[in-house]
């Protein structure tokens, strides 16, 4: 049998993920982990059933791309700029403090200055897959906790890429100027996808509404179009996606699409969840691994009682911080990106990055239960806590 055949491959994963999502459901578990479970037990540190997951992950990102393209189907541009005001200061600040405790925890473990720089700049932000797959699509698109969550995480995909570009050495030497420059070219962005909407994209849209074949493919290569745009800009494919996303979002076939796009972004998920697990490699130190679970376990409350004070001090709601707060617990698929770049640049050793995506990933694990057992999901066990 060829185990690298990429339909023996998928058809492991939905499989082995509605098999153990269904004992995770029957023990009112949260089925993401379930995901992550079976892609611990059938990657390469597993049972070896799928021995190369590369291309697996990069089919997944496209269910991040689709994420943040519905997102901003449902946004409204002017609103966005409102919380992006209220919000840069909160992102920054909390994002300096995760990263300078990280920082001291990866400095006793006796990294060296580069090292535990990076494992700092891998724990400073919140899960942009993790936080919106938890959260309502209703309380997402339509009250306030979803559009600050939105806001957050996409000033914090802008230092992402900021950190990227220092890990790699890609940019200049002034921080302030590099950064100016990517919201340059986020600005750039956003003016050619509106005004592509208003000359290209509407008149089609409104020409050929009886089609919806035609209006579900134009929409989706809108989104890839910008996604790809967007890379080539140097920023990232998520935020190209949620730029075309928020451009057509005063279009009356949004909601729509939106619809139409809900089970291919499911699909997509369980993808990448699956990727996340079979990444993961114990055969750590077990001085390291015990370090990573326990930090990791110590950060998720940190995070949201740092959160839940910056949200406050900003003019939150208390209900509304603590919330917020505890839905932004977690660390970043960013803090996997991160691996890959400094392991390709060589800042990082084998052993010192497997530590990062064990703390990565106790986050998610940790953080899904807090949430789930807490406050309305789509996957919560408990049938009053189920929201979609």
């Amino acid at each position: 049998m060829n185990f690298d055949n990429i339909i023996f491959q998928l058809s492991v994963i939905v499989v082995g993920a509605a098999a153990l999502g269904t004992l995770f459901l029957y023990a009112k578990q949260p089925i993401i982990v379930a995901y992550i479970a079976i892609g611990f037990a059938c990657g390469p540190n597993g049972l070896a059933i799928i021995r190369n997951t590369d291309h697996i992950e990069k089919i997944a990102h496209f269910g991040i791309i689709l994420l943040l393209f519905i997102i901003g189907l449902n946004l409204q541009p002017l609103k966005l700029v409102k919380l992006f005001r209220r919000t840069a200061l909160l992102t920054f600040s909390t994002s300096v403090f995760f990263g300078g405790v990280s920082f001291l925890f990866a400095w006793m473990l006796n990294y060296d200055m580069r090292g535990a720089l990076i494992f700092g700049a891998a724990m400073m932000f919140s899960s942009t897959m993790i936080s919106l797959k938890l959260i309502p699509t209703t309380a997402l698109h339509h009250k306030q906790t979803g559009e600050v969550m939105t806001s957050v995480l996409l000033l914090q995909d802008l230092l992402a890429i900021l950190v990227l570009l220092l890990i790699t050495g890609e940019m200049s030497d002034f921080v302030l100027v590099t950064f100016a420059m990517l919201v340059g070219k986020f600005a750039l962005l956003c003016i050619l996808t509106f005004v592509g909407v208003r000359y290209v994209m509407a008149p089609l849209l409104t020409k050929f509404d009886r089609f919806q074949e035609y209006t579900f493919v134009a929409t989706l290569g809108w989104c890839l179009l910008w996604a790809e745009a967007s890379h080539l800009f140097g920023l990232s494919y998520e935020m190209g996606a949620f730029v075309a996303g928020l451009s057509i979002a005063s279009c009356w076939v949004a909601v729509v699409i939106a619809e139409h796009l809900k089970p291919l972004r499911e699909f997509f998920l369980i993808l990448f969840f699956f990727a996340v697990g079979a990444d993961l490699d114990l055969r750590l130190a077990p001085r390291l691994l015990l370090a990573a679970i326990v930090f990791g376990a110590i950060l998720v409350p940190l995070k949201a009682h740092i959160f839940r004070f910056a949200f406050q001090k900003s003019g939150e709601s208390i209900e509304l911080s603590r919330e917020l707060s505890v839905r932004l617990a977690q660390s970043s698929e960013f803090s996997l990106l991160v691996v890959f770049t400094a392991l390709s640049a060589g800042g990082l050793s084998s052993e010192r990055a497997m530590v990062i995506q064990v703390v990565t990933i106790v986050t998610f694990i940790l953080s899904t239960y807090w949430v789930v057992l807490r406050y309305p999901t789509p996957i919560s066990g408990n049938a009053a806590l189920r929201q979609d």
